[in-house]
């Protein structure tokens, strides 16, 4: 039922037909709203299967689940295991079908959000996102990742529409690891150098709007990260949660796959064939970011790439994300593993074909293990040198 061709890591590029979805049909926000609401989800079913991992579930038990049965509704929870896999979205869609659910509730991390989204859509029913942590946009995108069992990406799938209802809830969020913040920056800030190089001579008015929400949303990054990191719960901390759940959403939405993914996912899709458990989502994504700059360096000699890597180097060492391969845990990679992830970061319907210019194997090597190689004649980078980076 969910299976799909490993050879097609993207579903976004097939259909002529111009179609967005742009945002979920309502968005709730705010410092303990969960108490609030139940009365938003009652609108769409009665019947709610909650999806999420094992602690997430174990957390929620207590708060959502009883205001759910103050609402009157028939409440069941199902965990997605291992992955937001084929196996686990045919166990969830069985579950679903057995507790007669009307509506879905995923409630968790990217992965989770994604699994409910993509059981949602094949059921056909409404679906609602909870968060409980910024790492991703996942809450509000119209798209799913599948993975295997082993956490392998595979593909993604294209799905109708955004999610009915999504709510963001700052207290909830705030338990999150802050390990989980930093790595939705490093996946959110990925928008603008992804955009960019795809779609920054773009003449279409949609586009050109993600394009500069995109720079918009990494100067808010530049800008509050360091603040927020250190003062959870601050107005920076809910400015930056806001750009990486919400802001970063808006860009896809707005200009759509090519806006979304370019070479920074690709090679995170690649990482996480030969990545053992270790590093999350946007770690990996803000290591492609570094990857795809060296690539523009090395095919292209384009500077204002290079200034930009520098940029980030610092930017990463202010708020810890992975700079370099050990960074990511794979300090002792062997040249086959290097290659394997490459090899597939470049296969034929990979979103680094996005890029204006082609992509030998050997200089992808390349560039993944050169992300913190120094630029020649440069002694220093402002931040400012690169505030306009367009190509």
């Amino acid at each position: 039922m969910y299976h799909q061709s490993t050879k097609t890591l993207s579903t976004q590029t097939s259909s002529p037909l111009l179609t967005l979805s742009v945002a979920p049909a309502r968005v709730i926000r705010g410092s303990d709203i969960l108490t609030q609401a139940s009365d938003a989800i009652s609108q769409l079913g009665s019947r709610p299967l909650i999806i999420g991992g094992e602690r997430t579930l174990a957390v929620t038990q207590e708060s959502l689940q009883e205001l759910l049965k103050q609402q009157r509704l028939h409440v069941a929870q199902a965990c997605y295991s291992p992955d937001c896999s084929e196996a686990s979205l045919k166990t969830l869609h069985k579950a679903a079908k057995e507790h007669k659910a009307d509506v879905i509730i995923g409630v968790g991390g990217g992965k989770a959000l994604d699994t409910a989204k993509l059981v949602a859509y094949k059921l056909e029913l409404p679906v609602v996102t909870i968060p409980t942590s910024a790492s991703t946009c996942a809450a509000w995108t119209a798209l799913s990742n599948v993975y295997s069992d082993e956490g392998a990406f595979l593909y993604d799938v294209g799905l109708a529409k955004c999610p009915d209802l999504l709510i963001l809830d700052y207290e909830l969020v705030k338990t999150a690891p802050q390990r989980t913040l930093v790595a939705g920056i490093g996946d959110a800030i990925a928008k603008w150098y992804e955009a960019s190089v795809s779609s920054g001579h773009s003449e279409q008015t949609l586009i050109i709007a993600a394009v500069q929400q995109a720079r918009v949303l990494r100067d808010i990054l530049f800008q509050k990260s360091s603040i927020a990191l250190k003062e959870p719960g601050s107005e920076a901390w809910q400015q930056v949660v806001d750009a990486t759940v919400l802001l970063a959403g808006v860009i896809g939405g707005l200009g759509g796959a090519q806006c979304r993914t370019v070479a920074a996912h690709a090679v995170h899709n690649g990482l996480t064939h030969i990545c053992e458990s270790g590093s999350i989502h946007g770690e990996k994504v803000a290591y492609g970011i570094l990857v795809q700059l060296r690539l523009e360096e090395i095919i292209q000699g384009n500077q204002l790439a290079a200034a930009a890597r520098q940029q980030l180097l610092k930017f990463y060492a202010e708020i810890g994300l992975p700079q370099k391969l050990s960074d990511l845990g794979l300090g002792n990679i062997t040249l086959n593993e290097l290659q394997k992830a490459a090899e597939i970061a470049l296969e034929t319907h990979s979103d680094i074909h996005r890029l204006p210019f082609k992509v030998a194997l050997e200089q992808l090597m390349a560039a993944m293990v050169s992300t913190t190689a120094p630029v020649e004649g440069r002694t220093h980078t402002g931040l400012t040198s690169t505030m306009n980076k367009d190509e």
